[in-house]
């Protein structure tokens, strides 16, 4: 599903219109980035927790020139689903 669909999915279901949909799932995906970005937690029950991880620092391989290459520590977005969306899925 592209971010469009969604946009028309969530003006059918919500009953707004196209514009309204467009603003809702912007401001949800806004919050979601500031709220990571300062490495805060969300949960939202039975749906799902984004959360921040710390990635540790890695020795890799580049593939083509078979030379090791160090990987830095860095943090990366994560989610866990919650018991209700794994249910849903799963039927």
């Amino acid at each position: 599903m592209t971010k469009a669909e969604l946009i028309n999915v969530i003006a059918e279901k919500g009953e707004y219109s196209k514009k309204d949909a467009e603003k809702a799932l912007a401001a949800v995906i806004d919050s979601v980035t500031e709220t990571l970005a300062k490495g805060e937690k969300i949960s939202l029950v039975g749906f799902g927790t984004f959360e921040v991880r710390d990635r540790a620092e890695k020795t890799a391989i580049n593939p083509r020139t078979k030379e090791q290459i160090k990987v830095p520590a860095k943090k990366v977005p994560a989610f866990k689903a919650g018991k209700a969306l794994k249910d849903a899925v799963s039927k």
